[in-house]
């Protein structure tokens, strides 16, 4: 029976940048950071206080991610482009990362350079959402206090 997830996927266009945003202006720790035979860089962060989730930030533009003969699980050129438009307009992923002080976080990641919204109030909480220069948006949540 499955109980939990271990891995979920953020698909990325630059590598390096996500690592900065994730580790240096997050506080997320690398997990996991490999380069595997075929030069694609297997780079997995979780948050401080969720060390079994690992969050794979996947370089979907890599050379290795093209389908070929060697990668029939790898993307054609048609995917690779939707990928990168996707991408460029800052709109492939989404979530939700809870915070107890939406507004101490949103000061710290503002300072950090951070794309922030300021916080509003929202039926679920304070919300913030931030982009993470790479493609992906989220809700940067407190939750309110049931």
């Amino acid at each position: 029976m499955i109980t939990k997830f271990s891995h979920t996927t953020l698909f990325v266009n630059d590598q390096e940048k996500a690592y900065d945003f994730y580790v240096n202006k997050l506080g997320f720790k690398v997990h996991t950071d490999a380069t595997m035979e075929s030069g694609y860089r297997w780079l997995t962060v979780n948050p401080a206080q969720q060390p079994d989730l690992e969050v794979v930030l996947m370089p979907v533009l890599h050379e290795s991610m093209v389908k070929s003969d060697s990668c029939p699980e790898g993307f054609d050129e048609e995917t690779r482009s939707a990928f990168k438009l996707l991408m460029e307009k800052g709109i492939l992923g989404a979530g939700v990362m809870y915070t107890t002080d939406c507004r101490a976080s949103f000061e710290e990641l503002k300072s950090k350079g951070v794309s922030i919204t300021e916080p509003k109030e929202q039926f679920y909480g304070l919300e913030c959402v931030v982009k993470d220069g790479c493609g992906n948006w989220f809700s940067m949540t407190q939750p309110k206090e049931m």
